[in-house]
């Protein structure tokens, strides 16, 4: 994103005589002001405009500024919000800093004061902003040299690359689900990235994250005058994404009215923005993700029957990282060279006994566990090297015992040894039963009556 010699500023309050005064002081500043008449008129301006910062009352009749706060973080996690308050407010201020806000003034302040924290609150978003944009450079680098695959060399994750490579080529819409952090939107991505659209636009959006009035406006767009503050016509995603691919993520937090228009997108290939009549064509490539099992949901009443069939026409399942315990070691070290990049240093290197513990571990966040874990690590290292005593806790605190130890135990009996082997054959295939029973001898049947006379293994 390029930087803005002056930035826009969103001020909302109930009082027009203070939107006036800020006006023109914001102005003679060198800022770009956008003013709204109360909190209701904020959320608006919020679907309408693209401000670097939002200055808002806190108390206001209807639409509180907190909730300006909360709608201004789910559209744009950067966006700096400054509060005004009096006073009688300035606990709801200090604790809504706390939740996120930038800022906060006290009124009646001082113009300079007031000016100070803008341009403080301008400069953090564009140093974030370039960070996000050095991050993602860094991302794109990585999947070129590394050929765009994802990484994973797991008898699970092959099978899921070859998957995506088959059906790359094609136009049918694709149904991703798997755990949370198993890497959806990096597959959604890879399938982009190899298909004939990859030359045009990859677009995306969390479907949980905003409420309903302004998700729909984002995925559909809205014409001029179909809400206080539509003062222009404005497409929604789907038309942005013409020609390209468009990721829906999390599609199962979506409402009963979302799902009825997205129905329509897929049957009709079209879309009617917001307030509008006449439909719009569109060529996308639709991938749709989620961590929900749709057809529980379906049975619940929560989701559309005829919907997920038409996104379901090609179902990929991403496992879950502790059924492709073969790939920690290569995610690891993927994960580690990228923090290196960012330092410009040499990847730091992981011990045996770290090793060891993250591959014992069920890792229940996936892969952005894993990722999350190899930052920490990284802070709490020197030296070169990143032990098993700079992983979380929990990470080590379940550690599976070795068939063999250093110390053996004298004279064990044929149920430790055997549930021993057991184990150790489990944990060798990634926590597959049905491999495990294979490589044991026995039928799977087997296998699970004897892990469930062990205590803490489920079968």
């Amino acid at each position: 994103m390029t930087h803005r010699t002056s930035p826009v500023v969103l001020v909302v309050d109930d009082e027009a005589g203070i939107l006036e005064t800020l006006r023109i002081l914001l102005r003679t500043e060198g800022f770009t002001p956008i003013t709204a008449l109360g909190g209701k008129a904020g959320l608006d301006a919020l679907l309408t405009s693209s401000p670097d910062i939002v200055l808002t009352d806190i108390r206001m009749p209807t639409v509180s500024g907190i909730e300006v706060l909360a709608a201004a973080k789910a559209r744009d996690p950067l966006l700096p919000v400054v509060l005004m308050t009096a006073q009688a407010s300035m606990q709801s201020a200090i604790q809504a800093v706390n939740e996120g806000a930038f800022h906060y003034v006290q009124k009646p302040f001082r113009n300079d004061e007031l000016v100070a924290i803008l341009r403080r609150a301008a400069e953090h978003r564009q140093l974030r902003l370039e960070n996000v944009t050095l991050k993602q450079e860094i991302q794109r680098r990585e999947r070129s040299s590394a050929g765009q695959k994802p990484t994973g060399n797991s008898r699970l994750w092959l099978k899921v690359l070859e998957m995506v490579e088959t059906v790359a080529p094609t136009d049918s819409t694709v149904l991703v689900t798997g755990e949370s952090g198993t890497g959806k939107e990096v597959i959604a991505r890879y399938l982009h990235d190899l298909s004939p659209r990859s030359d045009n636009s990859f677009l995306s959006i969390n479907c949980g994250a905003l409420p309903e009035s302004l998700l729909e406006s984002e995925l559909f767009g809205h014409v001029k005058g179909a809400f206080t503050g539509a003062v222009k016509d404005r497409a929604g995603l789907f038309t942005a994404a013409n020609r390209g691919t468009f990721f829906l993520d999390e599609i199962g937090e979506t409402t009963a009215a979302t799902q009825v228009k997205l129905l329509r997108v897929l049957q009709q290939r079209e879309v009617i923005p917001v307030g509008g009549t006449e439909s719009q064509p569109i060529d996308v490539r639709m991938i749709a993700a989620t961590n929900r099992d749709l057809e529980e949901e379906i049975k619940r009443g929560s989701f559309r029957g005829d919907l997920f069939y038409r996104l379901n026409v090609i179902a990929i399942h991403l496992p879950p990282l502790r059924d492709r315990r073969d790939d920690v070691p290569v995610l690891a070290a993927k994960f580690l060279a990228r923090h290196a990049a960012v330092r410009a240093d040499t990847p730091m290197r992981l011990t045996e006994d770290a090793l060891d513990a993250m591959q014992a571990y069920d890792w229940p966040g996936n892969v952005r566990e894993l990722e999350n874990a190899m930052e920490r690590a990284v802070i709490l290292s020197s030296g070169g090297s990143i032990d098993a005593d700079a992983l979380p806790e929990r990470v080590t605190a379940r550690r599976v015992e070795a068939l063999v130890a250093e110390r053996a135990i004298i004279n064990p009996s044929l149920d430790a040894i055997e549930r021993a082997y057991i184990m150790w054959v489990l944990q060798s295939e990634g926590g597959n039963k049905t491999r495990a029973a294979s490589t044991l001898g026995i039928d799977a049947s087997t296998l699970y009556r004897k892990l469930a006379r062990y205590d803490g293994v489920t079968a």
